[in-house]
């Protein structure tokens, strides 16, 4: 066991340990004496510092530098200095020995403002101090961090950035760690930042945190591109992105955090709770009414008490985890969880609709037009889904079970159960299994599209997501069902199976959910599908019960909507391989890289099987083109 020997220094023999394991390139995470911590997830060349300043409070400003993967926190006590020095230019030595080059970055807070003016507490206004020599070389590295600093946003405010030149950068009142001299012999670089602590309340140093998780996103993104900078142009060794120079290993609390959130999602289905168990005996009812009376729609019993449920939700220490990039995806999770219990407990109330709209959002203007130019456009007399007759529920589960099957094959943790449910209407994939209601009837030519959409899709993502070691890539990051029923309704486009009617009925939940939000009630919604764009009456039922259930759920304008953004991402180049990685929103496909390039995900195991069809591939290549949701209706028409 290393011991880091006294409460006030370093012994000679921890620094041997700590230098024999980073030569040979083994993680480190030790706790120093007094306070602070050493984390070497593995070799690179370069250190982020934080010396807890004596005499005064500074808290906040030791998180800037805990999410990156090598990093130091220690105590600024003076009788600590040499020891900690020696243990800093040990570290240096021998990962400059490995690089040819090494760079410590130390970071403190300020005070005050940039150019001595006075701080308004009400607008705070960040800024940044770099204090740097003019070393030959180092301009490019310290540019780009200049750069990068200059992007930094808080509040709307813009950062200030001044550049200080300084050949002993280090704290108020601490030595360097390094002296230029031995710097110098052993090709050691140190710049120095100094933060401005907008992130805190100048009356009384109180946190404000939701800055400083901003800030700290910010800074761990700047520091990544210019460690970047230096290694292409100090070091042996330059990465293929600057994203590969994050933290690789998980600590203890991640995955305690990663698996409270998942059992926590886990032990209710949102969306069974939120789906009629009376919608055939609603439908005959609304009939008998003349199409004149809501219909009163029927629920499961919750199973959960929902004050205490949050209490459990908000037990799970969030706040623990010093990655930022993980933080945000968890933290994310545990609001989006908060607002599910309370759309659960507002069930059947007009506050249910507002919470819709906070999970999911609205329809705005372009949306609506998009859904009523696909309404008008498309013609509403169409036999294109009666050709070739209709597929029982069974029939059609039958289906799932050879398609899941052939993915089983070519992955065997590729499984999946088929349920045939008396409980429930259409077709719903629950925790990676396929629920079909007993009712359901598929037309022949469809049956493949819907393959497609729910076992291609909605089970090939949660299993691609249980490959993953974070629980939350099948469980679902916050949002993900926009871009989930976006890539279902593609895969049916390209496989060949987006019909005319199907299109106009993901047009009519969109068109729905806006009319719901303007005040409109059932009835009138429903008169609308019928009287204007010329729906059968069971299926303007099927499509307005959707939208009012609950108390109005806004969910379903997310098949439009995630198609529009899908088209959007593709035709910006991005790569659909990627989106398959499990539940994810678009917003996350830039974490997903990030923490790809780390080696923290791995690929996506199962790609779809239409994706390998020849025509799916030039159906892309066209969407890459430039082809917009009505450019697929035409086409299909």
């Amino acid at each position: 066991m290393i011991r880091p020997s006294t409460l006030d220094s370093i012994s000679e023999s921890f620094v041997a340990e700590i230098c024999r394991r980073v030569a040979e390139n083994q993680r480190v995470r030790r706790s120093l004496p007094v306070w602070g911590r050493l984390n070497v997830d593995r070799q690179l060349p370069f250190l982020c510092v934080y010396r807890q300043p004596q005499g005064r409070e500074d808290p906040g400003t030791c998180r800037f530098v805990q999410g990156e993967a090598v990093y130091l926190t220690a105590s600024g006590a003076p009788q600590f200095q040499e020891s900690l020095a020696h243990l800093v230019r040990e570290i240096a030595r021998t990962l400059a020995a490995v690089f040819d080059s090494f760079l410590i970055l130390e970071v403190w807070s300020g005070s005050g403002s940039l150019l001595g003016e006075p701080t308004d507490p009400m607008e705070p206004k960040p800024w940044f101090r770099i204090h740097a020599s003019k070393a030959k070389g180092m301009s490019s590295t310290v540019d780009r961090l200049e750069g990068r600093l200059r992007d930094i946003t808080i509040l709307k405010r813009p950062a200030e950035v001044e550049w200080v030149a300084s050949e002993e950068p280090s704290p108020p009142g601490l030595p360097p760690l390094v002296p230029p001299g031995d710097a110098r012999k052993l090709g050691v670089k140190t710049l120095g930042l100094e933060v401005g602590p907008v992130y805190r309340s100048p009356a009384n140093s109180d946190l404000f945190p939701l800055v400083l998780r901003t800030l700290h996103r910010h800074l761990s993104r700047a520091f990544k591109q210019t460690f970047f900078e230096f290694m292409k142009t100090q070091t042996s060794q330059t990465p293929s992105h600057y994203y590969a120079l994050g933290r690789r290993a998980m600590v203890k609390a991640v995955w305690e955090v990663d698996r409270k959130l998942a059992d926590f999602s886990n032990a209710y289905d949102f969306l069974l709770y939120l789906t009629p168990t009376n919608t055939e005996t609603a439908w005959t009812e609304f009939r008998r009414s003349r199409y004149r009376r809501e219909p009163e729609f029927l629920y499961r019993p919750l199973p959960i008490e929902p004050a205490l449920r949050k209490r459990v939700l908000y037990k799970i220490p969030v706040e623990r985890i010093e990655d930022p990039v993980v933080g945000q995806i968890f933290r994310e999770k545990q609001q989006e969880q908060d607002r599910k219990i309370t759309m659960l407990s507002d069930r059947n109330t007009q506050r249910f609709l507002h919470g819709s709209v906070q999970l999911y959002g609205g329809v705005d203007d372009e949306i609506f037009e998009l859904a009523k130019s696909i309404l008008d456009g498309i013609p509403f007399r169409s036999r294109e889904e009666s050709k070739g007759g209709m597929l029982s529920a069974s029939e059609f589960a039958d289906l799932a079970r050879q398609e899941i099957g052939k993915y089983h094959a070519e992955y065997p943790p590729f499984e999946a159960a088929v349920e045939v449910r008396k409980d429930f209407a259409g077709l719903m994939v629950s925790r990676g299994n396929l629920l079909v209601g007993e009712n359901t009837q598929v037309p022949v030519s469809r049956a493949d599209a819907l393959l497609q959409h729910e076992v291609g899709t909605h089970i090939l993502t949660y299993v691609n997501g249980r490959a993953q070691p974070f629980r939350q890539l099948y469980t679902g990051l916050a949002g993900y069902d926009e871009l989930q029923e976006g890539l279902a309704v593609l895969a049916e486009y390209l496989a060949a199976g987006m019909s005319g009617p199907r299109m106009r009925t993901i047009a009519a939940r969109a068109f729905a959910v806006r009319r719901l939000l303007e005040g409109a009630g059932f009835v009138e919604a429903f008169r609308e599908l019928v009287r204007t764009y010329g729906f059968e009456r069971k299926a303007a039922f099927a499509a307005i019960a959707r939208i009012y259930r609950g108390g109005g759920f806004t969910k379903d304008a997310v098949y439009l909507k995630g198609l529009v953004r899908l088209l959007e991402y593709l035709k910006r180049g991005g790569k659909i391989e990627t989106l398959f990685v499990g539940k994810i929103h678009s917003k996350h496909v830039p974490l997903v890289n990030e923490l790809t390039w780390r080696k923290v995900l791995v690929p996506p195991p199962v790609q779809p099987h239409y994706m390998a069809r020849e025509e799916a591939a030039g159906k892309l290549e066209g969407l890459r083109n430039g082809l917009s949701v009505l450019d697929l209706v035409e086409r299909r028409q």
